[in-house]
């Protein structure tokens, strides 16, 4: 398995190393544990080593007309130096993976791309290149990447910046700065529903940028964060996982993401035609959350039921919420589906759980406007 440049501080630090995608990583740390790990972020600050994800640049005179053709989203209504959350559709609308857009400008952007899907991603693009104009550099084993999340993160991140991060708005970067000394690209997004920032700096300087992040938010109650509260915490904040709320036949539109597919920009999208014809017809799923009232924990892949028994979809991602102290599921369901307050069940074990239709997310984020 590939590791990345922290491995030897998780291991030193009692991280529970799993497989995740090729790459060993923690899935939680033994002194802390997943829900301690989860709430520190809520209400504290955590520190992610997310240096699997991967980064691609796209630069050269038909960058920006390529690219937009590429994702579902705007691009040329972005300003330079914003990030824009974005899809990579299929012809037939399903999804090839969500990332997130950096623009320097129209001749260059960078790509952050899902971890378990870069190579995939690598040869969607490739396989889209026009014949010249446009120039990709997959730099993910170039770069390493830490994400800073929580409401101290600011203030952590403000003792070792070169810079100051209060000037950072939600969904823009910064290039050409310095934390802690070392070259950094740092940008305030977040996958948790909490403020954050995310850190790249060169692979090699990984582990430094580590130590000197968690030395500066000691007294802050900053802690390193595993893989399971990384998933807990986008899935109390509704965020969709590749693989889960987003496959190769469920789209944006199915998974209530629509806001983000302009099905009417110019120039089109790949994947435009059959996600235009959903919008128009109207869906036939759709995602929906759900809180069960019953014992149990659902998992995804397992079938929703109406309360007649009758299975009517499947849950995408589920499990036990440590900040609402419930176990909660998302689940594809056949239209029309129930509203908030309506019941559902997970069937676990054989046996139907009730649950009840709840609002999306099921965390109020705190993001920094």
């Amino acid at each position: 398995m590939k590791r990345t440049p922290m491995y030897e501080r998780h291991a030193a630090a009692g991280g529970r190393m799993v497989d995740f995608g090729g790459w060993e990583l923690p899935v939680q740390y033994d002194a802390t544990g997943i829900k301690t790990e989860h709430l520190a972020v809520r209400s504290k600050a955590g520190l992610f080593d997310v240096s699997h994800m991967g980064e691609i640049t796209v630069e050269g005179p038909g960058a920006e007309k390529w690219l937009s053709r590429l994702v579902t989203n705007d691009i040329f209504v972005m300003k330079d130096f914003q990030v824009q959350y974005n899809i990579m559709c299929t012809e037939a609308g399903g999804v090839v993976d969500d990332l997130l857009v950096y623009r320097y400008g129209p001749e260059k952007f960078l790509l952050v791309v899902n971890a378990a899907n870069v190579d995939k991603d690598w040869d969607w693009l490739r396989k889209h290149l026009p014949g010249d104009g446009v120039i990709l550099e997959n730099i993910s084993m170039k770069t390493a990447e830490t994400a800073l999340q929580g409401p101290a993160a600011e203030a952590v991140l403000a003792r070792v910046a070169g810079f100051d991060p209060s000037a950072l708005k939600f969904f823009t970067f910064t290039d050409g700065v310095s934390v802690g000394g070392i070259p950094a690209i740092v940008s305030r997004t977040g996958y948790t529903g909490e403020d954050g920032f995310e850190i790249y700096v060169p692979w090699e300087r990984g582990a430094e940028l580590w130590d000197l992040l968690l030395e500066a938010g000691k007294d802050a109650g900053l802690i390193p964060i595993g893989l399971g509260a990384r998933d807990s915490l986008r899935f109390e904040a509704g965020l969709p996982l590749c693989g889960h709320e987003y496959t190769d036949t469920l789209g944006p539109l199915e998974a209530g993401f629509g806001f983000f597919v302009k099905v009417d920009k110019s120039g089109g999208f790949i994947g435009q035609p059959v996600l235009k014809r959903q919008k128009e017809e109207g869906l036939r799923r759709k995602i929906v959350g759900l809180r069960l009232e019953d014992k149990g924990v659902p998992r995804a892949g397992m079938d929703v039921a109406d309360p007649s028994g009758r299975v009517v979809g499947t849950v995408t991602s589920g499990g036990y919420c440590p900040s609402l102290d419930a176990n909660m599921a998302l689940c594809c369901v056949e239209t029309p589906a129930p509203a908030e307050g309506e019941s559902l069940s997970v069937v676990i074990r054989d046996r139907p759980k009730k649950g009840v239709v709840v609002k999306r997310p099921f965390y109020d984020r705190k993001y920094k406007k």
